[in-house]
């Protein structure tokens, strides 16, 4: 019979444990929850201009500045970034007190540029979040003075009571006190979890140790049933559970939905190189040359502005310096023996678009005037290039519906933005306002 209470015994702590396994993690999720933020794309039309009263370069009180300004956040900023919490960037609370306007307006089109130019504060955000790189926006001053007039709006409203979290990184670097209380209280909960894990491994150890020795002082006792000898004798049987159909049919079910599962993942990865970085014939450092140097890209794809490819450097042009620069060096060499033996230096492709699709360098570049970086990444960083975007159907139409276009002084636009402003109010007028996302666009 003390068997039988023993295994009522295990059953309990059994149950005590998987409850305070349950309670634990119910309330780090509830006390450590953070909000949430909306990961939902941008639709045509759902980012609203720059109100004129939102000058460029001066924030505003104006309530259409800030509606303006809370359209485009929540189109362009919001994936990354929210105003008193830290999100994959930094929180945005006080960013006006921080920094200028005039630091902040080319920050937010080009980071990558100001990282590149060794600016103090753009390197130091760059490094403490984990050089994640912030993309290029192609947006005019006013809208951009707009988001932060309504980042400025808001961090009045949910800022609360003074000591609150703000989520602000003072320009000296140091948190401030709200933040600093919302890590401790993180960390205070994961050590209390830890530590009643600890507890409670512990106790079920104990159990196994405790019943293990009853069992052998049970064993000694000669006044027992048949029933309890059972019991204390009693073994779990592993082969008959192997054996069981349920078992196998469990096994055979999750196996075969991996299986599927990666068949899927693998179509529909079929023609994805995101990633993609082979090893060159020469080893080139983009890092070296963009970077460092700050080589514009034009100097070396002399035809990205005017013509439909951006062209691989040819060898003449790397001897315009390395005919005096490094002329021993072993890479450098292999570029003189091109040369001699008049033959291409065999670059390996990194960027391929299907010949299905039309794509214009110049239209991009030129007409648009849109970054290399936001295409290629942080081109300027990388030792060895790799493809940076995924380069789909799906990435370059969610770009034509977000980037608005630069119509100012282009009399060719003035009807087209007349029709345009007339059917959707302040909405900007996008690439795909223009008939961007049509398909004759790019498949003909």
């Amino acid at each position: 019979m003390n068997s039988i209470r023993l295994r009522s015994l295990s059953h309990l702590f059994l149950t005590l444990f998987l409850t305070f396994a349950a309670v634990g993690r119910s309330s780090a999720q509830t006390v450590g929850a953070a909000p949430a933020v909306s990961k939902e794309g941008v639709v045509p039309g759902a980012t609203a201009a720059a109100a004129p009263a939102a000058a460029a370069g001066t924030t505003t009180g104006d309530a259409a500045a800030i509606a303006a300004g809370d359209a485009l956040f929540k189109g362009n900023c919001a994936q990354c970034h929210a105003i008193n919490d830290v999100v994959v960037g930094p929180a945005l609370a006080g960013i006006a007190k921080r920094r200028p306007i005039s630091w902040l307006i080319p920050w937010i089109k080009n980071s990558s540029k100001m990282v590149a130019s060794g600016d103090e504060y753009a390197v130091k955000i760059y490094n403490q979040y984990q050089k994640q790189q912030m993309p290029s926006f192609q947006l005019s001053d006013a809208e951009i003075t707009s988001i932060i007039s309504y980042v400025t709006a808001e961090e009045g409203k949910t800022a609360g009571a003074p000591g609150a979290a703000t989520g602000i990184t003072p320009k000296d670097g140091t948190e401030t006190p709200g933040v600093a209380d919302a890590t401790a209280s993180s960390s205070t909960i994961d050590l209390l979890l830890i530590i009643l894990v600890v507890v409670l491994i512990v106790m079920v150890v104990t159990l196994v140790i405790i019943a293990n020795i009853m069992k052998d002082v049970l064993r000694g006792r000669k006044d027992l049933d048949g029933r309890d000898v059972e019991q204390i004798e009693q073994r779990f049987d592993f082969a008959k559970l192997y054996k069981s159909p349920v078992v196998r049919g469990l096994a055979v079910g999750i196996f075969a939905l991996v299986v599927l599962y990666e068949s899927v993942q693998g179509v529909m990865a079929i023609g994805l190189t995101q990633g993609y970085q082979p090893t060159q014939p020469i080893a080139f450092s983009h890092k070296l040359h963009a970077g460092e140097h700050e080589i514009n890209c034009a100097y070396c794809h002399t035809s990205v502005y005017k013509s439909k490819s951006a062209n691989i450097p040819s060898a003449n042009i790397c001897m315009n310096c390395h005919s005096q620069i490094k002329t021993e060096s072993p890479e450098i060499k292999k570029i003189y023996r091109a040369i001699e033996r008049k033959q291409p230096i065999q670059w390996v492709r990194i960027h391929n678009i299907p010949d299905l699709a039309y794509f214009n360098h110049s239209q991009h570049t030129q007409v648009g005037g849109i970054e290399c970086q936001t295409c290629h990444g942080p081109i300027q960083n990388m030792e060895v290039v790799y493809q940076y975007s995924a380069l789909t159907m799906g990435w370059c139409i969610n770009c034509h519906r977000e980037t608005p276009l630069n119509t100012k002084g282009n009399g060719y636009y003035n009807n087209l933005v007349k029709l345009h402003n007339t059917a959707n109010g302040a909405a900007p007028f996008t690439v795909s306002s223009n008939g961007g996302t049509e398909c004759s666009k790019c498949h003909y």
